[in-house]
């Protein structure tokens, strides 16, 4: 195992240990898969804990060491394929005012081909009385010879070259996890890993094939405009990617990183995505020119009311990207009814270039319907939490209500199949009363969405005080199903 961490600044010992004692932990996971010639294929955990968000332990006068218990479980039809037990300790400290460090921990597994269930348990060593984060995720692992495939994209924070092997070595390279998936203004690169399976096997042992890669948006699949790379590749057994890419010009927003294999008739054969995140509030968007586009006989024309029109351009949020969301925002504000049916008709244009106007109409469809179902007293249904992930993502396959348990405040869990390539997906919703209807999103384990693993917590509120020290987690007394119902959705 190799641990890294990184330590800066330091201040006031006894404020810092105060501070600690209101704090739960924050950690961050990420994997990629990979394949082994003559081996099993391989997974790799990216694990980075805050060091600000777990507690330090005198160990002697005026040294502070913080101590995590990690737990990795790999199972298949409930039975441990492989597992790994260890402690995952920071290095010793004299001042703990300003704990601006995390941990990151990188770990490889190597399995037989399969889908796994993946758990992962953190608790922390030095408090005993904080429940331990917890989390599952299923895994697909192998790479069959009769098809192009890539390995998971590994993003990359760092990399240097090097003539020893160790746990971070690929191809004569160290490097470094990006844990986060997160990219703030002071980062201007985006540095990434892949490799290319058995392009030699099925394109042809002299074949030449197009490696694609690109930024989209995640909200709505477009391809961001400057940021499309091509490149020309013998196929071999093993094509190792290993680029980078300058995004000082992208703004902000939610995106994801696509790698796509073509072959000689432009064929796609292979691809694979890594969702991130960009804050960039120095770089504006580059809208269309909105003044030449034209609206005349288009559906949009007749859209005269500036209500309706605003009304209309407020419900596009879930489908919009962040820069876009801020634009409508500015739109209606400023009122201006032929800037925003230009901005409509160009959204719906730019969505579905041959019939506009029947994909608007069948997403209003929508809108009526959740209007309907998600209402409250103060916001219609689209600006709701339940409607915003209705639909961005369409009807749920399952919907599991809880209103009338005892100790707990209503909840909804929302279960998806299918979420694009994520499976098994989960949306979880709650309210501190039944009459407003305002059910909102406390938890997800969807890409972009808001992740809290002690949604438990939020429920049981009701009746379970999180501050009283002699309770780790909500009790479980007669009628709890919280639990129950998200193992049953597995």
């Amino acid at each position: 195992m190799r641990k890294l961490l990184t330590l800066l600044f330091a201040g006031s010992m006894l404020f810092a240990v105060a501070q600690n004692q209101n704090k739960n932990m924050r950690a961050y996971l990420s994997y990629a898969t990979f394949n082994a010639p003559e081996a099993d294929p391989y997974i790799e955990t990216y694990l980075a804990v805050d060091g600000n968000s777990v507690y330090f332990k005198e160990i002697s006068p005026g040294n502070f060491k913080a101590s995590l218990a990690i737990i990795m479980l790999f199972k298949q039809h409930d039975s441990i394929v492989d597992y790994a037990k260890y402690a995952l300790n920071s290095p010793t400290i004299q001042d703990t005012s300003t704990i601006d460090f995390g941990f990151i921990d990188q770990q490889r597994f190597s399995m037989p081909a399969g889908n796994y269930q993946y758990e992962l348990i953190i608790s922390d060593m030095n408090n005993e009385t904080e429940p331990p984060f917890q989390t599952v995720e299923e895994i697909q692992l192998g790479f069959p010879e009769d098809a192009v495939s890539f390995s998971g994209i590994q993003l990359i924070e760092s990399y240097e070259k090097t003539d020893k092997v160790g746990m971070l070595t690929k191809n004569g390279y160290n490097l470094v996890p990006l844990v986060y998936a997160y990219y703030p203004e002071s980062m201007n690169v985006m540095s990434f890993y892949s490799e290319i399976y058995h392009a030699n096997k099925v394109l042809g042992n002299d074949a030449k094939f197009l490696l694609n890669y690109f930024i989209e948006s995640f909200e709505s699949g477009k391809t961001i405009e400057g940021f499309l790379f091509r490149k020309r590749m013998d196929a071999r057994t093993v094509n190792v990617v290993f680029n980078a890419i300058d995004i000082s010009e992208l703004p902000s927003g939610n995106y994801k990183l696509v790698m796509e294999v073509r072959d000689r008739e432009n064929q796609q054969v292979a691809q694979n995505s890594v969702f991130f995140r960009r804050s960039n509030p120095g770089k504006e968007f580059k809208m269309n020119d909105l003044a030449s586009v034209n609206i005349s006989n288009t559906f949009v024309s007749k859209m005269t009311e500036a209500d309706s029109l605003k009304e209309y351009l407020l419900c596009l949020e879930p489908l919009s990207s962040e820069v876009e969301r801020d634009y409508v925002f500015n739109l209606v504000e400023k009122g201006d009814v032929d800037l925003m049916k230009k901005y409509f008709y160009n959204f719906w244009v730019s969505r579905n270039y041959a019939a506009p106007e029947d994909a608007w109409q069948k997403y209003y469809y929508e809108v009526q319907k959740v209007n309907a179902a998600f209402k409250t007293p103060t916001k219609k249904g689209f600006a709701t939490d339940r409607g915003r992930v209705y639909l961005k993502y369409g009807p749920p396959n399952q919907i599991m209500e809880s209103y009338n348990e005892p100790g707990a405040y209503p909840y909804e869990i929302w279960q998806y199949y299918t979420l694009g390539n994520q499976r098994n997906k989960r949306f979880i919703f709650y309210t501190r009363d039944m009459v407003t209807n305002d059910f909102v999103l406390i938890h997800s384990d969807a890409f972009g969405e808001l992740t809290n693993y002690r949604w438990q917590l939020d429920i049981y509120r009701r009746t379970w005080d999180p501050n009283n020290i002699d309770e780790t987690a909500p009790q479980d007394t007669w009628g709890n199903r919280a639990s129950q119902i998200i193992n049953d959705l597995k």
